[in-house]
């Protein structure tokens, strides 16, 4: 199976399995990894997903550039229509998604981790946007998004040089959130969305669409819709919950409502 999905409480690790093609995104892994994704949304017990790579050496290694080869501008255009489709997904998924960053991470391999709401590495990871190699730019995002996640400045350097970026420059820039040793990273990466899922489901999916605005341009409506959204969380068994903890001194339990 092209994607893997396994259950630890409730977090959903979903692991893009082609280690033989260093984990490429093909069309058909695409649509396994959306099937996936809306398994795990139908799915009320899983909180938070993990996305990773099989095998030692790849996140992802990108598209699959033996599809691209030959493609008109027509393919072309449908092939980034349908990165676009998936990362959007990645983007707009009601669920955290933490990508654990195992080895390359390239091209559309790059632009699926950018999608993640947060992204940690392994030491040997290593980050690139090498499509001017090939005399293309990137198409499934990563023209936006890595200069969000990082600079302007830093994304042009990657993007106009093609050069890759190892973990610890990853980390300083700000691409990646932290970094482990290999062993450690999907236990670490599981340890951080079990953080995540112990807190009220509701808040998370608000807390999340809500940075997720922060991206756009509308800064004055942004910031109503967060006014909105922080009032709606005062009609919810969660808030009182977390209050009447805090008064009392003690964890909040937020699984038992």
């Amino acid at each position: 199976m092209p994607i893997d999905l396994e259950s630890r409480g409730p977090v959903a690790i979903l692991t893009l399995n082609r280690p033989e093609a260093l984990n490429a995104l093909s069309p058909e892994l695409l649509d396994e990894l959306e099937e996936r994704l809306a398994a795990v949304e139908r799915t009320p017990r899983a909180q938070v997903v993990v996305l990773t790579g099989a095998g030692d050496r790849a996140f992802s290694a990108g598209a699959d550039i033996g599809h691209m080869q030959s493609a008109s501008a027509l393919e072309a255009r449908a092939y980034a229509r349908r990165g676009h489709e998936i990362t959007d997904r990645i983007e707009d998924f009601p669920k955290p998604v933490i990508a654990a960053v195992n080895g390359y991470a390239l091209g559309g391999g790059c632009e699926l981790a950018l999608a993640c709401d947060i992204r940690i590495a392994a030491e040997s990871a290593r980050f690139g946007q090498p499509e001017v190699n090939l005399g293309i730019v990137p198409g499934w995002g990563g023209t936006q998004r890595l200069a969000r996640a990082t600079s302007l400045g830093f994304a042009k350097e990657m993007i106009l040089t093609g050069r890759p970026v190892d973990a610890a420059e990853a980390l300083r820039v700000g691409l990646v959130n932290h970094v482990h040793p290999r062993e450690e990273l999907l236990d670490r990466a599981v340890e951080m969305a079990e953080a995540i899922a112990s807190k009220p489901a509701w808040t998370i999916a608000s807390a999340k669409a809500l940075c997720n605005l922060a991206l756009d341009g509308d800064l004055k409506g942004h910031l109503q819709r967060e006014i909105d959204a922080f009032a709606l969380a005062f009609t919810t068994p969660e808030q009182r919950e977390g209050m009447t903890a805090f008064f009392e001194k003690r964890p909040p339990r937020f699984s038992e409502l």
